[in-house]
């Protein structure tokens, strides 16, 4: 019914607004390691992404990682296609993102040593079993127990949308540590 016939017969309906996202035609130039550069400057928390199944024990240091959601709580993970863990999570189906404190940087270069196995890897630390498998770090300032819900591949990466099954929480880890302007860094616990 046109608006001039609704308003004739008396029902006066409002239009209805859908918002539909501006499509642009720009094409993305910003350069890559400008790019890099400034990536840099965000200061982000260091993780240790880890899987366990059939092809046994994987992990990786990390620092693209993020909440998605708490209802459900959900979690995005951005793992590089060529890292050697990358094929071993989706395959697993399972992964734990281990938040490091201050004290654990030398274990954070371990896990980024690509010389290093995996073995000597997981050597390196204390782990337990999570609930979905995946190795869980003893002492981490905090370990996300996931499933993997979804990927999507952008660009050299794949993005991980994880359900967290479970959560275990550091209570007396002093700070965490972090990756500012390409080095470690470690942020102070407020009390």
């Amino acid at each position: 019914m046109s608006q001039a016939l609704r308003q004739q017969s008396g029902i006066i309906t409002p239009p209805v607004q859908t918002r539909q996202p501006r499509l642009r035609t720009v094409t993305p130039s910003a350069d890559p390691a400008q790019f890099r550069d400034g990536m840099a400057l965000l200061a982000a928390a260091v993780s240790i992404i880890t899987t366990d199944g059939g092809k046994g024990r994987h992990g990786f240091t990390a620092s693209a990682v993020c909440s998605v959601s708490d209802d459900p709580p959900t979690l995005l993970v951005c793992i590089n296609r060529s890292a050697s863990t990358h094929p071993h999570i989706l395959e697993h189906g399972t992964l734990a993102v281990n938040v490091l404190t201050g004290e654990q940087k030398e274990l954070s270069s371990v896990f980024s040593d690509r010389s290093k196995t995996m073995e000597d890897r997981f050597a390196s630390a204390t782990w337990t079993r999570g609930l979905a498998g995946a190795p869980l770090l003893a002492h981490a300032l905090a370990s996300f127990d996931c499933i993997v819900d979804r990927t999507i591949d952008a660009g050299t990466h794949t993005v991980v949308l994880a359900s967290v099954v479970d959560i275990a929480l550091s209570a007396n880890a002093p700070d965490s540590l972090v990756w500012f302007s390409r080095q470690y860094a470690t942020l102070p616990r407020s009390v």
